[in-house]
């Protein structure tokens, strides 16, 4: 049963990767065709994180039937780390924006849980 679980989790997981690589795609492509100020590019980023942890945390709720939103707030920590975890490995300096990165926790995280109570 553990075996299930885990597989599920990672499935939704990877369909939420996914969808970031084709939300980013999108993203760099409107950046390069319409040079868009970074403020707008932030918001777009925070974008992708939202509709990814909803779409992550609605599979893994819908997947595991029961206790849906602490599978979908699982879900959206599980993204979080992982993209924490490239960005540790890019730069050695990553915990001097503590502010920042609690707020893309806190956004992943939420949006896991209200993907995994909507499923």
């Amino acid at each position: 049963m553990a075996a299930t679980t885990s597989w599920r989790m990672i499935r939704a997981l990877i369909v939420s990767f996914l969808l970031t690589l084709l939300m980013l795609a999108g993203l760099t492509f409107l950046l390069y065709k319409f040079r868009l100020p970074e403020s707008q590019i932030t918001v777009g980023i925070y974008a992708v994180y939202i509709i990814s942890c909803l779409a992550g945390g609605f599979l893994a709720g819908k997947a595991m039937k029961t206790k849906r939103f602490l599978w979908g707030l699982m879900a959206g920590i599980l993204y979080f780390l992982f993209l924490f975890a490239m960005s540790a490995l890019q730069d050695q300096g990553i915990l001097s924006d503590l502010p920042h990165i609690l707020t893309v926790l806190g956004i992943c995280a939420v949006s896991g849980m209200v993907g995994g109570m909507a499923s």
